[in-house]
């Protein structure tokens, strides 16, 4: 902006024409924004040629427009209508639970989980600090003992969690990870190999990357280098940006370590029948349906970004993509936390690093005991924590355990102690079972797959009001499987089925952690509100109705009836 001549000049101006009269000139062209899609602070905050727009030749190189949020005048009522239907449903909890229909303890219960999805749904608090707040008025009310309340945080389930998270960290610090993407995705050929190539290197990602949280920012390097090598087919990137997120939540299923809602389940099922879920049979039941889920989602999202013309047109993507992108992944990788992210140094083609070979045996080793608890009778955790020994060990691990553990979400395993407390408190006090009372019921001569089909939809729309995985399964999976055993239903079906259905959250960029993560990456062209709603009008009936098959179609043959 030009200074006029009686602003004081910190040094004199070296030419008295240093502040000539601007002449008139024709009003240019608005040019097209660089940042394809970002919101404005990225767009200032990405510098240098992969920030620039594609060639202007494609129509698709015009920015999307993002969506606005809700105007403040329809927030506020918005939260009006919410209090009260808050205060309206806690008052009918209070009057019906009057008068003995429920003893004292179930309706403290029950009034603490009210207020506190009520909270999880309504506000901007954190979910943990939220849990903690009902955690601690179940304990001073005294339907949780102290004992009770902190017992999760020792318990086999965070163990198995944290020694995962450092596992984990040692095998991304090794550029393992990396290495193998590069291997499936190098010579993908054709953008539907690419899709599903990298659909699969996302699924395989589940069994030794615990929460989707953690896989997504594993997993953002590489899709900035896809994004950096297909900088002239903005479609295919996009689709790209799509297919991680959606990958990554889907396939959680596959495995127990997959999301903390699945170790929840467990508890849960545990607690009501006696009988958990352990990692082998999680994996038999889960991954069959993460294949599946992931594949079909894949191609629709394929289907429904790119073009027949995008489709056909190869792709090349070299190894050299991934080492420059590499470069960067420190910064460019949130929530990794320093000292996770891949070795700079480690090869991506060729033999194999001293220590990616170690990383690889120990990896194989300890997926091989969990696949075979059955046969040594050694518990998940406990080798869990065996990997994380060695993974961490001086002159023989990749990590620094001070680095590791750094990586490790701490808010999320409190949160999970404690939503587990709640769920054993919603059972025990005897809530469950009069709140699932108080449900429509279906005909006693019902078949299950409708009360199946109802707990798949209930949990597949859940997301839209509670946005945290471990919440919602907190919440719907202790009403689930005491619903189940009034209905004749099975249980562990059910509960199963709820999980997994509350898999799907992709309708909007705060619907889940990876989602927010992929939809704002600089220099790439991510997708709008637009985009996720378009996807999840599609979506979510077809996840769905994957899940149902399963529940009633696949499982029984694996060992789970629905009834």
């Amino acid at each position: 902006m030009n200074t006029t001549a009686t602003r004081p000049a910190s040094r004199p101006s070296p030419t008295p024409q240093s502040a000539p009269q601007p002449t008139p000139q024709p009003a240019p062209r608005p040019a097209p924004r660089p940042n394809l899609g970002h919101t404005p602070h990225a767009a200032e905050a990405a510098t240098g040629p992969a920030t620039a727009a594609p060639t202007g030749t494609e129509p698709e190189t015009k920015p999307p427009r993002r969506g606005r949020g809700p105007r403040p005048g329809l927030r506020r009522l918005a939260t009006v209508v919410g209090v009260l239907a808050v205060g309206a449903l806690l008052l009918w909890l209070w009057r019906a639970t009057a008068g003995g229909a429920l003893s004292p303890e179930g309706r403290t219960t029950l009034l603490v989980f009210a207020a506190a999805t009520a909270a999880w749904t309504l506000t901007r608090v954190d979910d943990t600090y939220i849990a903690l707040g009902a955690g601690l008025a179940l304990a001073t009310t005294g339907v949780l003992s102290g004992d009770q309340l902190f017992a999760g945080l020792g318990g086999e389930t965070i163990w198995l969690l944290i020694c995962a998270f450092v596992l984990a960290a040692g095998v991304t610090r090794s550029g393992l990870a990396l290495r193998a993407t590069v291997f499936l995705v190098s010579d993908a050929g054709t953008p539907r190999r690419l899709v599903h190539l990298t659909t699969a290197a996302l699924v395989v990602s589940a069994l030794a990357i615990p929460s989707t949280s953690g896989r997504a920012a594993m997993a953002l390097p590489v899709f900035a280098a896809m994004a950096t090598a297909l900088r002239d087919r903005p479609r295919l990137v996009r689709a790209l940006a799509l297919l991680f997120p959606t990958v990554i939540l889907l396939s959680a299923v596959a495995t127990l370590i997959g999301a903390g809602a699945h170790l929840i389940t467990a508890r849960v099922l545990e607690e009501a029948t006696g009988a958990g879920i352990g990692f082998v049979r999680w994996l038999l039941l889960g991954l069959p349906l993460a294949l599946v889920s992931s594949h079909v989602a894949a191609e629709l999202v394929l289907l429904l970004t790119t073009r027949r013309a995008d489709r056909r047109a190869p792709v090349a993507l070299s190894a050299q993509a991934f080492t420059a992108a590499r470069q960067g992944a420190a910064t460019g990788a949130e929530g990794t936390g320093k000292g996770s992210g891949s070795d700079p140094g480690s090869p991506l083609t060729g033999p194999l690093s001293p220590a990616q070979a170690r990383t690889a045996a120990l990896l194989a080793t300890v997926v091989l005991l969990w696949c075979s608890e059955p046969l040594h009778g050694l518990s998940p955790a406990l080798v869990a924590l065996v990997g994380a020994v060695v993974i961490t060990a001086p002159r023989v691990g990749t990590v620094r355990l001070k680095d590791a553990l750094r990586g490790v979400p701490w808010s999320l395993l409190l949160f999970m102690a404690v939503t587990m407390a709640m769920g054993t408190a919603l059972t025990a006090s005897g809530a469950a079972e009069w709140l699932t009372s108080q449900l429509p019921r279906p005909a006693a001569d019902a078949p299950p797959v409708v009360f199946l089909a109802g707990v798949v939809a209930v949990s597949t729309l859940a997301h839209l009001l509670v946005q945290s995985r471990s919440a919602r399964s907190s919440v719907l999976v202790p009403l689930v499987v005491a619903a189940a055993a009034t209905a004749g239903v099975n249980p562990v079906a059910a509960a199963l089925a709820s999980t997994a259905a509350a898999g799907f959250c992709h309708t909007l960029p705060s619907s889940a952690k990876a989602v927010a993560l992929f939809s704002d990456v600089d220099g790439a062209p991510t997708y709008t509100r637009g985009d996720l709603l378009r996807l999840s009008a599609v979506l979510a009936p077809v996840t769905a109705g994957i899940v149902l098959a399963f529940a009633v179609g696949v499982w029984p043959l694996l060992g789970v009836p629905p009834r």
